[in-house]
C-alpha cells in the first residue's frame, strides 16, 4: 500500500462529506449503555508527538469545542485488533497469559522500530494524524497473523478489515459542527504539519472498550523490543 495515497484519497472524500454535511455523529460516545470491550496491541506515541498532537487540538477546540477530543493517555495507534470490540466481551472470556506468551514469543523476532506522524486525515466521523512506518510494523503484523491463526485462541484478527496504517483517532464527532468552514480551514493548516517521530521500543496488550479510554482500558502486558 502506497500510505500517501490512501492517505490523500481519504482526505479529500471525508473533506468533501463533512463539508457537504454528510458527516457521521457517534451517538455512543457518551452512552452509558455501550459494552463493547476487546483486546488490543498498542502503540503509544513519545511526550513530545503527544504535545504536539494536544498544541493542535487545543487550537481546533477553540472553534469547536462540542466534539471529542482524545487525551494523552488514549492517544495510541493499533498495531493489531487481536478481539475486536463486541458487546459483553469480558476478560473472564480468555486466558490473558496465553495471549502474553504468544506475541512474546512473536515480538522476540523483531526489533524497535520508527514512526512518523505527519500530517492530517480524515474519515466521515472522525480526524485523524497520519502515522508513516516502516517495514517492521507490518512484519510484526504479518507474523502475528500466522502465529494466531494457528492457534485455537479466540481472535477476530483481519475480521473487520486488513490493518495497514499506522493512524491515530485523534477527534470524533459527537454532535453538529458550528463553524464547519473554520473547522475545515484549520485541519487544512495542519494537513502536512509534522507532529514528530518516535522510536516504538514497547508495545501495550490492553483490555479497551471502542474508544480507548484510559478510564475502562486495563493495562494486561508492556512488551520491550529489542533496540537494533
Amino acid at each position: 500500500m502506497n500510505l500517501a495515497e490512501h492517505y490523500n484519497k481519504l482526505y479529500r472524500d471525508s473533506i468533501a462529506k463533512i463539508a457537504n454535511g454528510n458527516y457521521e455523529i457517534d451517538r455512543l460516545i457518551d452512552s452509558d449503555a455501550d459494552n463493547r470491550f476487546g483486546i488490543t496491541l498498542v502503540i503509544r506515541p513519545d511526550a513530545a508527538t503527544n504535545h504536539s498532537i494536544q498544541e493542535f487540538l487545543a487550537e481546533v477546540k477553540t472553534i469547536e469545542p462540542d466534539q471529542y477530543y482524545y487525551q494523552n493517555a488514549d492517544i495510541h495507534i493499533t498495531l493489531m485488533s487481536v478481539i475486536s470490540c463486541y458487546d459483553g466481551f469480558d476478560l473472564k472470556d480468555i486466558n490473558v497469559q496465553d495471549y502474553i506468551n504468544f506475541i512474546k514469543k512473536v515480538l522476540a523476532r523483531h526489533q524497535s522500530f520508527k514512526i512518523q506522524f505527519k500530517g492530517i486525515t480524515a474519515s466521515p466521523s472522525c480526524i485523524l494524524i497520519q502515522g508513516f512506518l516502516t517495514d517492521t510494523l507490518n512484519e510484526i503484523r504479518d507474523d502475528l497473523r500466522k502465529t494466531f491463526k494457528n492457534s485455537d485462541l479466540q481472535q477476530s484478527i483481519d475480521e473487520r478489515y486488513t490493518i495497514q496504517t499506522a493512524h491515530s483517532t485523534v477527534i470524533r464527532f459527537r454532535s453538529e459542527l458550528k463553524n464547519q468552514a473554520a473547522f475545515i480551514d484549520l485541519i487544512e493548516k495542519y494537513r502536512n504539519f509534522d507532529f514528530g517521530t518516535f522510536e516504538v521500543k514497547q508495545l501495550e496488550l490492553v483490555y479497551n472498550d471502542w474508544y480507548q479510554r484510559e478510564r475502562f482500558v486495563k493495562k494486561l502486558h508492556t512488551f520491550s523490543l529489542a533496540i537494533d
